[in-house]
């Protein structure tokens, strides 16, 4: 969802959210998404509006899987980046003379390769702007109590982004 506000942000066009759970993808045209689809509705999209392939592709769940799609639907000239952390037994499989004969990128970003001291004023003043929703991506605040729970809905898929509030607790969550 960060990737798509960014990309929204620095005027991209189009901005695609490619997602299996509904709720992101309702979720995704609030925060930059021009278009948002499942994985199996993408090549009906793609084929719509852009039939020479996409310039960027952002993979950012940490599947080499998933990242093997987004350099799929890259065209000449275009990057794949993932922002994602795969397990680190996994292994890409890419048609390695595409990369050289269609002039491709692929780029690794931890933490959005941010420089803090630049990047964070430009993200301020665009959340001013209205530019950057990121009050958007936050599913729940929860007290210290609940972490467990709020882990099984990060591994669900389910949750954006989850607050722990430390302190609190599921007894005195509805002060919160």
């Amino acid at each position: 969802m960060a990737s798509l506000m960014s990309a929204a942000a620095a005027g991209a066009w189009p901005v695609v959210a490619v997602d299996p759970v509904e709720p992101k993808r309702q979720l995704a045209p609030a925060v930059g998404a021009t278009h948002a689809c499942a994985p199996e509705d993408l090549d009906t999209l793609m084929n719509e509006i852009a039939p020479d392939r996409f310039d960027w592709a952002f993979e950012a769940v940490g599947s080499a899987v998933v990242f093997e799609s987004a350099y799929a639907i890259t065209g000449r000239g275009g990057g794949t980046v993932s922002v994602g952390l795969p397990h680190p037994a996994a292994v890409l499989q890419l048609p390695a003379l595409s990369i050289v004969a269609e002039n491709r990128r692929l780029l690794g970003s931890s933490m959005g390769t941010a420089q803090p001291a630049v990047d964070i004023p430009a993200m301020i003043v665009l959340w001013k702007a209205g530019r950057l929703p990121v009050d958007r991506l936050v599913s729940s605040v929860l007290p210290l109590d609940e972490i467990n729970g709020a882990f099984d809905e990060l591994a669900s898929g389910r949750a954006v982004r989850q607050f722990v509030r430390p302190g609190a607790s599921a007894a005195n969550r509805a002060e919160s």
